[in-house]
Parts: C-alpha cells; sequence; structure tokens
C-alpha cells in the first residue's frame, strides 16, 4: 500500500443527539482541515454540500447507529459521541472518543463512565427523577473545539495538501 492509499483518520458523529452548534464547528473542520466528517443517524441528517462531509442514514433500533459507526470506523479516528458504551467500544478499536462538552474518555476513566452511567440507568428504573444534562455553555463549545484541534494537529496530514 502507497502513502496516498494510506487512509487518513476521519470523524464519526453520533448524530442523533449531537448538538447543531457542534456540527456547525465540525462542518467548518472539514474545509479547514480536509478531514472526512461522517454523520451517523437513523433519521436523515442535512449537512452542507462538501467533499468532506457525508451523512449516513441507518436503520432504527437499538444501538444501530453505534454498531455502524464502530464497524466502520479506524484505529485513529474520533468519535464524537455522548454514549458512554459506544465510546468503550471506540476506545476498544483504538479510536478517539470524545464528547460534545469537550471531555476525552480515556480508557483511564472509563471504567468510571460507565458504573456512573449504569449507576444513574438503576436510579431511573426505580422511578427516581435524576434530571437531565446542564444545559449547553459556550465554554462547552470552546471544550469541544480545543479538543477537536489537538486531534486535528496530531493526526497525519494527507499528503500533498496545504493546510490553511
Amino acid at each position: 500500500m502507497s502513502e496516498s492509499e494510506i487512509p487518513q483518520p476521519q470523524v464519526w458523529v453520533d448524530a442523533d443527539a449531537c448538538p447543531g452548534v457542534i456540527k456547525d464547528i465540525l462542518f467548518r473542520a472539514a474545509e479547514r482541515a480536509q478531514v472526512q466528517v461522517t454523520l451517523v443517524a437513523n433519521q436523515w441528517i442535512r449537512c452542507p454540500s462538501s467533499r468532506f462531509i457525508r451523512s449516513l442514514q441507518v436503520q432504527g433500533g437499538f444501538d444501530v447507529a453505534d454498531s455502524e459507526i464502530v464497524e466502520r470506523m479506524q484505529a485513529g479516528d474520533l468519535v464524537v459521541t455522548q454514549d458512554i458504551p459506544l465510546a468503550a467500544r471506540v476506545i476498544e478499536k483504538g479510536g478517539v472518543a470524545v464528547n460534545p462538552r469537550g471531555e476525552r474518555y480515556s480508557p483511564e476513566n472509563m471504567a468510571e463512565r460507565l458504573s456512573m452511567r449504569n449507576f444513574m440507568e438503576e436510579l431511573r428504573g426505580a422511578g427516581v427523577q435524576t434530571g437531565g444534562p446542564p444545559a449547553f455553555h459556550a465554554r462547552d463549545r470552546q471544550a469541544f473545539a480545543n479538543q477537536l484541534d489537538r486531534w486535528l494537529a496530531q493526526r497525519p496530514k494527507p499528503r500533498g495538501t496545504t493546510l490553511g
């Protein structure tokens, strides 16, 4: 396989629950950094016309979009998701997982995240109101943009391209 045939790391988005402002950041980054961004959802997702941005609609059903992402992603790819079990699968496969608030999942914090998620699920199952996530703020958007920029700076650059 020649260098030009080596697949470049790309971004996969668990798009059903991804905030619009995060998608906008990803769309701008796709053009600026010439990185492939794929939105995966079980509904139609509108995205700008670009050779770097695509939308993939999957069948509805439990974890169908998650399984599609894990099946298609490669080691080194970035996956944007709020889904902790999906993040764990991405990390197992050698990917990078970040939530829309800019928190990077890691092997070190994954066990704690999974047990907290399971605990909250048990509480909800018992009828305890746990509330939803906190409101999305500008600092969350900035934290996400910073994580994305770090990932973009660390990935190998496509040959024969200039970024700017």
